[in-house]
């Protein structure tokens, strides 16, 4: 399956509460049906970028509803307008900017509307929002959501609404999130926020800040009440989920100066995987970002341990180069992320594999994009996500690497590493024909209602005619045909297994 787009699968793409789904898919909005008070205040909520962004605007309505705002599909109901932002990429704030446009249109309207921006870009932007740009009302960094009652008193009051200080702590743990939109089957449980890599490219560490974890206490207390309300999926979220690390609180980087006890008692990835695993046997489980310098031999482990611990790892690369490597700051080599790879194959033989990967780095020659190319051919991923090169500033490459790649010359790699990736894409899914697979059901399928459509373990997508069964089920399919991204069959039974 190969994806390449700036916007997550997940991300609400300018259409809020939805994740591409058509009215047939069986959304469950919490408040879309309730009557509300002809004074009630709404809010409008649309999220770009990663699942982290999908989850904290979970988080914001949580705490949105607490002030007595009601969320609204209709922008021009809207007494707020949000935007959770993402920097990753050039493209991705262009898309913001062109959003705060139409806005700020309506504004003039209705002079009584308010427009925040939340996330990365409001973290990297700051107060250049409301002194150069003058778009918006209210800028919220990451960890400062729980400071929105605050900062909308001093929206209205044409006060400057500004805070992006970034925490030391896991922010939002005893926040229950208001699941936006779903299916009502799958949900996103962040365990972890922020990130101490410090690869060169990237602006993560400077707009979510320092890894620091989540009490398990609290995440095991989330996933119990979203079996309890009938989900039967959960992807455990951070930006580098393998750095979880509890140990009673603080920065992953303080936990040398912590208590004999509390480094004895502490609680990593692999500990938490084997929590949740055990705690909710019927409830299958992902995970999502993996870094290949941190992920360990007892996460591989756990996760052949347990059936109902999902055969797909999400394991960005970037470049298959060492050089290249090196100036991006990741901390493992092209043999080590081989290594890597051939321990996953030994323990999950048929585990799914998916990558990110950048074209064009600077100072990129043909020989590094050749590397790549080969890495690709060694791992034969599933699918992956794949871009050009897009300078951040901020970012270390930025400010001591030249951008020095031709435009096209990336697109020409870009390319070159999508049609690859097309044909390993294909090469997987044609692995599944003729074999029998349990897939949960998510919604129905895009192309025709009376087929559904869900995922199997190794998070590929499948269809199969509609029959008596329902949203949640899992069932076990038999693959006919395949494309390069869905497989295609019949069931056969309600599956015995997840």
């Amino acid at each position: 399956m190969t994806k390449t787009s700036t916007k997550n699968p997940y991300a609400f793409n300018g259409a809020p509460l939805t994740r591409k789904r058509k009215a047939n898919d069986s959304l469950v909005l919490s408040d879309k049906k309730k009557i509300q008070p002809k004074n009630q205040k709404h809010f409008y909520i649309e999220s770009y970028g990663c699942q982290m962004n999908f989850s904290d605007s979970e988080i914001v309505a949580s705490i949105l509803n607490k002030e007595g705002y009601a969320l609204t599909e209709t922008l021009e109901d809207a007494h707020l307008v949000l935007v959770n932002t993402c920097s990753i990429r050039e493209k991705a704030e262009q898309t913001v900017r062109k959003r705060l446009e139409l806005f700020n249109g309506l504004k003039r309207k209705n002079k009584e509307l308010k427009i925040g921006v939340l996330g990365c870009m409001a973290e990297r932007l700051k107060h250049k929002f409301l002194e150069e740009e003058k778009m918006v009302d209210m800028v919220v960094g990451p960890d400062a959501y729980k400071d929105l009652p605050n900062l909308l008193r001093e929206a209205e009051a044409e006060r400057e609404a500004v805070n992006v200080i970034l925490s030391k702590e896991e922010t939002y743990g005893d926040i229950a999130p208001v699941r936006l939109a779903t299916n009502g089957v799958s949900a996103f449980v962040t365990i972890t926020r922020g990130c101490d890599n410090m690869c060169t490219f990237c602006v993560v560490p400077f707009t979510r800040g320092r890894e620091r974890s989540r009490d398990p206490k609290s995440i095991l207390e989330e996933i119990d009440q979203l079996a309890n309300e009938g989900f039967k999926e959960i992807t455990l979220l951070g930006q580098n989920v393998d750095s979880y690390l509890w140990y009673g609180g603080g920065l992953k980087k303080d936990f040398s100066r912590a208590s004999p006890l509390q480094q004895k008692t502490a609680v990593n990835f692999s500990n938490l995987l084997d929590l949740v695993a055990t705690a909710q046997p019927k409830m299958r489980i992902r995970f999502s970002t993996s870094n290949p310098q941190d992920m360990s031999l007892e996460v591989i482990k756990t996760m052949a341990q347990h059936n109902n611990i999902c055969n797909y790892i999400h394991l960005p690369v970037q470049s298959g180069s060492n050089a290249i490597l090196k100036k991006m700051n990741r901390q493992h080599t092209r043999e080590e992320y081989f290594e890597l790879i051939d321990t996953i194959r030994k323990y999950i033989p048929h585990c799914a594999i998916s990558h990110d990967m950048i074209a064009g780095f600077p100072s990129e020659t043909e020989q590094d994009h050749q590397d790549t190319l080969d890495l690709m051919e060694y791992v034969k991923y599933d699918f992956g996500f794949m871009f050009a090169y897009s300078e951040r500033p901020g970012t270390m490459a930025a400010k001591k690497i030249q951008d020095d790649v031709p435009e096209a010359t990336k697109k020409r790699r870009l390319q070159e590493i999508i049609d690859l990736q097309r044909i390993h894409s294909e090469y997987r899914t044609q692995e599944f024909i003729g074999k029998t697979v349990c897939v949960m059901i998510e919604k129905s399928s895009k192309r025709s209602f009376e087929f559904w459509s869900g995922r199997t373990g190794q998070n590929t997508v499948a269809v199969f005619p509609k029959e008596n069964y329902k949203l949640g089920d899992f069932v076990d399919v038999k693959i006919d045909e395949v494309t390069s991204a869905t497989l295609i069959g019949k069931a056969v039974g309600l599956s015995k297994s997840i």
